[in-house]
């Protein structure tokens, strides 16, 4: 039995706010029945619950590691929502979504981070990128941080990009022992000076029983059909050992890290 357990909210989507245009899978700032504002992703954008599995992966890791996410909660979409939608790529996105999505805590007032006019320390840099070579999270370049400045300090969000192997699952145990060569548009790079330090403690942090934590968080109704698996259990499983490999094997990315940083500079 795993001792190590997480558990996320569920909330009901009451009210669909305005899109987020910003991103390509039309991600909405919604209100729930809880009286919140969140910015919703949804099953039934672009990616599908790839995108959604990443963002719940990459969120919780993050948070296990002490960095600052915004809360995650499953955000159920009623059959009837949207029907009176005008716009009708909006309402065929909603309809496609029906069931669990995914929502992320609106952080009202924050600002996106701008490296040109905010410095990030040393040690929460190399945090983050550590945790992107980790996750395989292409998207925190400078075209796009996401990163946001809440209150004066640093939130991380939108993972969706990250997990990229498991859009066709082709080889991943061998993409597992891979080194991240897209860091080295990390937006963070530069300042990434503390990686040595960050790995032996962030190695320390994470084992199977918290990632198995995570990966259990993942909704039967998000894993596809799959023929690379004979049973959802089985693709929850694969999800998990990617991670145990690739942690198992972090001195790969961690000198992938240090190398281009060496360029960089």
């Amino acid at each position: 039995m795993n001792d190590f357990q997480i558990a996320l909210r569920t909330v009901q989507v009451t009210r669909y706010v305005t899109p987020l245009r910003e991103g390509g899978s039309m991600p909405a700032i919604a209100e729930a029945d809880d009286g919140f504002l969140y910015a919703l992703k949804f099953r039934g954008a672009g990616q599908g619950p790839r995108a959604l599995i990443a963002e719940l992966i990459g969120g919780e890791i993050a948070r296990i590691l002490g960095l600052r996410v915004p809360e995650l909660v499953f955000a159920n979409l009623d059959e009837a929502f949207g029907r009176t939608e005008p716009d009708e790529e909006i309402q065929d996105l909603l309809k496609a979504s029906v069931g669990l999505n995914l929502a992320l805590h609106y952080l009202s007032g924050a600002i996106t981070f701008d490296p040109t006019v905010t410095q990030v320390d040393a040690k929460l840099a190399s945090q983050i990128v550590w945790l992107d070579c980790f996750l395989t999270n292409m998207d925190r370049t400078c075209r796009n941080t996401n990163m946001l400045l809440w209150h004066k300090e640093l939130w991380l969000i939108d993972h969706g990009a990250a997990l990229y192997f498991h859009h066709s699952w082709d080889k991943w145990e061998e993409q597992a022992r891979k080194p991240f060569v897209l860091v080295k548009d990390h937006v963070l790079l530069a300042w990434a000076t503390a990686l040595d330090q960050v790995h032996e403690e962030f190695r320390a942090i994470l084992n199977p029983e918290k990632i198995a934590a995570v990966i259990d968080l993942i909704p039967d109704e998000w894993l596809e059909e799959n023929s690379n698996f004979h049973s959802k259990e089985e693709h929850r499983k694969a999800y998990a050992r990617f991670l145990e490999i690739r942690l198992a094997h972090s001195d790969i990315f961690l000198k992938e890290a240090q190398h281009a940083r060496e360029i960089l500079i």
